[in-house]
């Protein structure tokens, strides 16, 4: 995997290249990186890739010029790979493990714009950008933390990346559901106890517990994320038992 990062900060990402599973996966060759300062392709020698909106209103809008050739650059570095542009704005589609995952097994280079100011000129969207994506219904100062929340999730999918790929298949909306509580030594802690079925050596057993557990965790706090998730018949009896019973032990 490739990435073209596009960006006026392109310090904003040593930290995070370099560090943790990310860092170790550069240093194997599971992707590459290249960061283009957007500035490079200012209106004049002041830097100004910026300016004030039509039809008035606060703040300052990308224009169009410098983005674009930006884009194009981008592109050009990407040579044949397969490749997405994407825009990330409070206005795009919110990004869920499904597009995580269809990245990763789509693509071959993707080109992250990190928008900054008010917003960037409609008609580099329309003409250039492939993919608006958003990180959550909050806004930030710049596009360049929901660039790497997005490389961040995508990353850990490659392969290889992590030391077990179970771990990547257990996390949350891998299947569509929160992941359940989980625990660790010492075995009893302030008082509170680790749920006796987890230490009764029986996969099967654990294995029915922790998917109830998943269930249950996803009927409280995201029930949305059942009406675009698929159970088999076992889920379904599972899910009908917790609404009926919904404060029934975890343990």
């Amino acid at each position: 995997m490739h990435f073209e990062i596009i960006t006026l900060f392109p310090e904003f990402f040593e930290g995070f290249f370099g560090t943790s599973i990310v860092g170790r996966a550069r240093e194997k060759g599971r992707f590459t990186e290249n960061r283009i300062q957007l500035r490079r392709f200012a209106l004049n020698r002041y830097g100004q890739v910026d300016d004030e909106p039509y039809g008035g209103g606060a703040g300052m809008v990308l224009r169009p010029e410098p983005a674009t050739s930006a884009i194009e650059e981008a592109l050009r570095n990407c040579e044949a790979r397969k490749r997405r542009v994407i825009f990330f704005t409070p206005q795009g589609r919110p990004l869920t493990q499904h597009d995580v995952r269809r990245f990763a097994r789509e693509w071959e280079a993707l080109v992250l714009l990190c928008g900054h100011y008010k917003g960037l000129d409609e008609r580099v969207i329309e003409r250039s950008v492939d993919e608006e994506i958003s990180v959550g219904d909050y806004v930030l100062t710049g596009g360049e933390l929901p660039a790497m929340i997005f490389m961040d999730a995508l990353i850990r999918l490659l392969e290889d990346v992590l030391g077990d790929k179970r771990s990547a298949e257990g996390d949350s909306f891998y299947k569509g559901l929160l992941e359940g509580p989980l625990y660790t030594r010492p075995e009893v802690f302030e008082g509170s106890v680790v749920p006796e079925v987890l230490k009764c050596g029986d996969p099967k057993r654990i294995a029915d517990w922790s998917l109830e557990q998943a269930l249950r965790r996803t009927v409280e706090r995201r029930p949305d994320l059942l009406k675009e998730t698929v159970l088999n018949e076992k889920e379904e009896k599972l899910l009908k038992k917790i609404k009926e019973l919904p404060y029934a032990s975890t343990h």
